[in-house]
């Protein structure tokens, strides 16, 4: 659907304007604001959210609270960002990531500085996604029925992946707003299961110890890089910015940043409430002796930890169609683009279940929770979401040298870059040492 700001420079032809009706992110362009709202919930609120207070107890309690606020405040100015340079050039509209990229990097760097970092996100968080809703279906499983027969985690991954199987062949974003919506309730739901029951469990007074986690100063270092990574995993979401806000309708008098910074705006009001008292409580409540999943840590009620886990799986759902809308918007492009494919159900069908078993087959090979989101947390979801933003915004914008939003952009940058850079190390300590201690028939 083309827009007023659209017609005065659409050169597109027919077959373009065709194809770009029928690729997931350009279909639809009739969102809300409130659209804008649980979708980015879906994207940032996930799995990152019940390793918080994991993730506290590498750092202790003071250097924890500021990266979980430092994180929050660079975040939240980067997404502002985003929101901005979406149509920042007049009559054109960057509805991808890697548009935005080319046009600050030119049209190859920008497409190989951006997709290849998107590519590594989209589907590590996918595969993560598919890791917890296993996982979050095992603890289930143990918790309503205690006495029966153990089952294997990789079986219950595949349950969770069946779901996929059916969801990713909605045609794009609003078509799956049902579902975001769903997850977005489910992680408000979960979170304040997650901290008002670490509350209960820290006011009946047990002894808990806020010691670091590590019997060497070399394993609480490798700790505390990996909890970098899972705080990085837990903020970042920016992946998709672009891509939802692709979906709200816009003129030159409505532009479409103002609907989607409102949805934001309320988004991150969101994630503070979600994140903030879980990490905070649930380290509070267990110190040490918490779980990398918090409501893996949680017993009683019964009833109570059972259904937060159901709230989960129905969450993570959500949050893997986010983060798989714009790979099957990337794959179908290049296949009806590049390789001249023509648009059909087929090939739809095709991509879309090859991209749900592969990321099914990688679930099941590595299930390994933490040390996933402490690799990938830093290594790849850290550079679309604290610091290329800003580099971007540097390029194009050109803010007043040594003005505040110069040194707000460069401070965001060299606490993405240590990010990147030191994080995946902890991670991969932490991923290795899983993998040593794992049991494949648990």
């Amino acid at each position: 659907m083309a827009h007023d700001n659209e017609k005065e420079i659409d050169t597109r032809t027919e077959e373009d304007k065709a194809i770009d009706a029928w690729l997931p992110i350009t279909s639809d362009r009739n969102a809300k604001w409130w659209y804008s709202t649980f979708h980015n919930v879906t994207a940032m609120v996930g799995a990152g959210v019940l390793s918080l207070p994991y993730a506290m107890s590498e750092m202790g309690w003071g250097p924890g609270v500021i990266v979980m606020l430092m994180s929050w405040a660079i975040t939240f100015y980067t997404i502002w960002q985003m929101v901005e340079m979406h149509e920042m050039v007049p009559g054109k509209r960057f509805d991808r990531y890697h548009e935005l990229g080319q046009h600050a990097f030119g049209e190859k760097l920008g497409l190989w500085v951006v997709v290849p970092q998107q590519i590594v996100v989209d589907v590590s968080s996918c595969i993560i996604y598919m890791v917890t809703g296993g996982k979050s279906l095992k603890k289930f499983h143990e918790t309503v029925c205690p006495d029966c027969q153990p089952i294997k985690l990789t079986y219950f991954i595949i349950i969770f992946s069946s779901v996929h199987f059916v969801l990713s062949h909605l045609p794009n974003f609003n078509s799956i707003s049902f579902v975001s919506l769903a997850a977005a309730v489910m992680s408000l739901t979960y979170s304040t299961v997650a901290w008002a029951t670490s509350l209960g469990r820290g006011i009946e007074g047990r002894v808990v110890s806020y010691e670091l986690r590590g019997e060497k100063t070399s394993d609480n270092v490798f700790m505390f890089l990996s909890a970098l990574g899972d705080v990085a995993f837990a903020y970042a979401g920016h992946n998709v910015v672009l891509e939802i806000q692709a979906t709200i309708p816009s003129t030159p008098e409505k532009p479409s940043k103002g609907p989607m910074w409102k949805g934001v705006w309320v988004a991150y009001i969101i994630v503070a409430i979600c994140y903030l008292p879980v990490a905070f409580l649930g380290y509070w409540a267990f110190g040490n002796q918490v779980e990398d999943n918090i409501l893996l840590s949680l017993e009683k009620p019964m009833w109570l930890v059972a259904a937060a886990n159901m709230f989960v799986v129905v969450h993570v759902i959500g949050s893997y169609q986010v983060f798989a809308m714009p790979m099957f918007d990337m794959i179908e492009t290049y296949a009806v683009k590049s390789i001249k494919l023509k648009p059909s159900t087929f090939l739809r069908f095709t991509v879309r279940t090859t991209y749900v078993a592969l990321t099914l087959f990688v679930g099941m090979t590595i299930p390994f929770f933490g040390g996933l989101m402490g690799f990938f947390g830093g290594f790849a979801l850290a550079p679309t979401s604290y610091y290329l933003p800003c580099i971007i915004w540097l390029i194009i914008v050109k803010p007043k040298r040594f003005g505040f939003s110069w040194w707000m952009n460069w401070f965001c940058i060299i606490v993405g870059v240590l990010l990147t850079v030191l994080s995946p190390i902890g991670g991969m300590w932490t991923l290795i040492k899983q993998a040593k201690n794992y049991r494949f028939y648990q």
